[in-house]
């Protein structure tokens, strides 16, 4: 099942990252796009745990026009998954949450008081549209703090609107925003803007989270690259990432 682990160089040696949850990945079977299989589940969490993972929060896409997930679809492939790591051995706690686009539908599950899947608590992933800025952030993030969510925005540093302003990062925090950078985008995997952007908020401390996005093998082959992970160390550090407890009780 595993024969793209013994691929040259597809994989380093354990325990790599700096931080082991990983917050943002698409690793269940068949509901987005992110892997389509439970063979293919099973071989990307398998080496995330290569690379030092130990906790991955899986977060499928949930948007209107295109993926209604919901927490039985999720929840009935997450059960998938584990089972699979059972019968493999991949010793992997795997949990899942969502990715919640920003669109009319998010909306209506605030409205409606729908229980929403969060990554901790009440600690919820989100994320905006890649071709144009919407033009109701604030009044939907101010609905999501009253419903007495804490919102992360995921990957900001790849909505390529916000090139034009770096202050509007500033904005987001301000706004209520937890950050999170996906750790390709430190490589130029996405483009050399989207790796300028991601710098910026990396040394500017604006991002409080990392994570994989992890969707494929090519993503998991970027992530274990030798050159890739000299560049994360370069730029993470030591930094104590990805304290989802910590986030819960700050105000």
């Amino acid at each position: 099942m595993f024969s793209f682990f013994s691929k040259k160089n597809t994989l380093q040696s354990p325990g790599y990252f700096t931080f082991n949850t990983d917050v943002h990945s698409h690793i269940l079977p068949g509901i987005d796009d992110g892997s389509p299989d439970l063979e293919t589940s099973l071989q990307l969490i398998q080496g995330l745990y290569a690379l030092g993972i130990r906790k991955c929060i899986a977060t499928p896409h949930i948007i209107g026009d295109l993926y209604r997930n919901n927490p039985e679809i999720i929840g009935s492939a997450l059960q998938k998954v584990i089972t699979g790591c059972q019968e493999t051995g991949i010793e992997m706690e795997i949990t899942a949450a969502a990715e919640y686009m920003l669109d009319d539908y998010f909306i209506e599950l605030l409205q409606q008081k729908k229980s929403l899947l969060c990554l901790h608590k009440n600690i919820i992933l989100t994320e905006l549209p890649f071709s144009i800025k919407p033009d109701n952030i604030e009044d939907i993030v101010f609905k999501m703090l009253t419903e007495g969510y804490k919102p992360v925005l995921a990957h900001p540093e790849r909505y390529s609107y916000f090139h034009r302003n770096y202050n509007f990062y500033n904005r987001l925090k301000e706004l209520g925003f937890i950050l999170q950078v996906n750790l390709l985008s430190l490589t130029g995997y996405y483009g050399d803007a989207v790796k300028k952007a991601a710098l910026y908020l990396i040394k500017n401390d604006l991002v409080s989270l990392v994570g994989t996005d992890l969707h494929h093998h090519k993503h998991l082959a970027a992530l274990a690259n030798t050159g890739n992970q000299h560049i994360f160390d370069s730029y993470l550090g030591n930094r104590n990432w990805n304290d989802l407890e910590l986030l819960a009780i700050q105000p």
